[in-house]
């Protein structure tokens, strides 16, 4: 585990995009191909943008999302699936990008899913941390028995909240009950998981994940028993951090 700490959102991306970089390149050398995770929602933006600059053939690289909700219509804007469209696949000539797909037949959108995860390791994974420390839609209590890859979940007032205060709906109340969400050992099956968790309202979540041992009601605390993880935050989210840790972990 590692912390970096960068003054802003816009320096945490950069750094952690040209981490991204170094090995979805690495992994193109070795193998001829890259899998790479990306997360969603406004914590990423600065990080998606900076991975765009990046020197990268995209044409060999493959990615999956993490979660959708269930019912939305793909034209709303708190999906995720437009989200990755519009700011990252559109803009690029990636080889394959693999969606989470929350409407029709969901148990068949899930096996395939997993099929296609599951034909061999990511690379590098991009995984966010939430107001309540959920990684992807694990909310606490996270499931972190279940050994499947995708898992349709409940989400905790708190998740809806964020949804609500990032502006991606107008009221808890529109905000779907239910998403597909990558689960918690899947996500640990990644080589190389990289964190981006910029801005004050994640403080607490970081603080919490740092200081407590491994617990399914603060999920993240799973990402410290991963063998390379970097924790990349910005002098706001790091703000309730205490010196040691930010010695500790630097």
């Amino acid at each position: 585990m590692r912390i970096v700490i960068s003054k802003t959102a816009e320096e945490l991306g950069r750094k952690a995009a040209s981490d991204a970089a170094k090995a979805i390149n690495q992994a193109i050398d070795e193998k001829g191909s890259a899998r790479i995770l990306l997360s969603t929602g406004a914590s990423q933006f600065t990080t998606i943008e900076a991975l765009l600059e990046e020197d990268i053939a995209w044409s060999k690289v493959e990615m999956f999302h993490l979660d959708e909700y269930v019912g939305l219509d793909e034209t709303h804007k708190a999906s995720f699936r437009k989200y990755l469209k519009e700011r990252f696949t559109s803009l690029i000539d990636i080889k394959k990008a693999h969606f989470v797909n929350g409407e029709g037949d969901i148990n068949k959108n899930i096996s395939m899913l997993t099929e296609a995860i599951r034909k061999e390791p990511i690379d590098v994974a991009l995984i966010g941390i939430g107001e309540n420390a959920h990684i992807a839609f694990n909310d606490p209590p996270a499931n972190f028995d279940t050994k499947d890859a995708y898992i349709v979940v409940e989400l905790d007032d708190t998740c809806k909240m964020q949804q609500v205060g990032e502006g991606w709906f107008e009221t808890i109340d529109d905000v779907p009950k239910k998403a597909i969400t990558m689960t918690v050992h899947q996500i640990m099956q990644s080589k190389k998981i990289i964190s981006c968790v910029p801005y004050k309202q994640k403080a607490k979540a970081v603080k919490d994940t740092i200081e407590n041992d491994v617990t399914n009601m603060i999920p993240a605390t799973m990402l410290k028993k991963h063998g390379d993880w970097t924790l990349y935050l910005d002098e706001d989210s790091a703000s309730l951090l205490s010196d040691e840790d930010r010695e500790l972990y630097s």
